[in-house]
């Protein structure tokens, strides 16, 4: 749960929340365009995944913005050139626009990404929800903070010992078809009742963060921006995000961007459930 508190004493966060607040007001405005009919482009990537208007222009205005915050450090972002990512020990790990095929669905579970990756590790992280008009960001040595747009107001992430709950609830995206995830869910529901949780992108990490989600399992490929900003929340708050081999996702290290699966969890306990659980799928 989230608790009130005064706004962060951190030079960092105050330059960065109100660039952020604009990054989704212009995203949040794209959308109503959108959804209003209005004319809007939408092409498609090498790899056939969509890209809109939207996408493009939030990522321009953060590369600026970004520039002009932290001149020295790279970004690394799902819509620019980052071909000399390997010669970067520190960077700025951005998606502009995570949950294009929700927005283009008229769903308003998307978000803005973007982590600070010091020797490949996520050491400070936001995701912006442009529908809701908060954010959510944080140190990964720290408990994250909740920041409204609209009311200027703060909370701060509250460890407290819940109530236990009968059933575990699995967050899902809205094309989690394959059957890999009702083996998954199967062998969960074995030992306790299953809540599923079906909704896009990122969102599902705050949807962890608010307690609306236990345990988030993923058996299809995903990028590095998709999860170096959830996984660092997460793991301020005990929990996690760990590769189908159960090893920590670490980040632009490896030839690719694409991650395998994952199993993302809010703590210790969902987490023996989660890695319990993965034994049962059939790869």
């Amino acid at each position: 749960m989230f608790i009130t508190t005064q706004a962060p004493q951190d030079d960092q966060i105050s330059k960065l929340v109100p660039v952020l607040a604009k990054a989704s007001q212009i995203l949040l405005e794209e959308y109503q365009n959108y959804c209003a009919g209005r004319a809007f482009n939408i092409d498609q990537k090498d790899d056939q995944s969509p890209v809109t208007q939207a996408d493009l222009k939030v990522n321009a205005y953060l590369i600026e913005q970004l520039a002009q915050v932290t001149p020295e450090i790279p970004v690394l972002s799902e819509e620019s050139d980052y071909s000399e990512r390997h010669a970067w020990h520190v960077c700025w790990m951005l998606d502009p626009l995570d949950g294009t095929k929700e927005f283009i669905h008229e769903r308003d579970e998307f978000t803005i990404n973007l982590s600070l990756i010091q020797n490949h590790q996520t050491i400070f992280s936001i995701i912006a929800v442009p529908t809701e008009q908060v954010m959510y960001l944080g140190y990964l040595t720290e408990l994250p903070y909740k920041y409204s747009f609209t009311q200027g107001t703060w909370e701060r992430y509250c460890k407290f010992k819940e109530v236990e709950e009968d059933a575990i609830q699995i967050g899902l995206s809205h094309s989690s078809k394959n059957p890999k995830y009702q083996q998954y869910i199967d062998y969960i529901e074995q030992e306790s009742p299953v809540i599923k949780r079906e909704a896009g992108s990122a969102y599902k990490f705050c949807m962890m963060l608010e307690g609306e989600i236990d345990i988030y399992p993923r058996f299809h490929p995903t990028s590095e921006w998709d999860t170096s900003a959830g996984q660092g929340l997460l793991e301020s708050i005990g929990g996690g995000l760990v590769s189908l081999a159960a090893v920590p996702f670490t980040y632009n290290q490896r030839s690719t961007v694409l991650n395998e699966g994952f199993i993302a969890f809010r703590d210790e306990e969902t987490k023996q459930i989660a890695l319990d659980a993965l034994g049962n799928v059939s790869f």
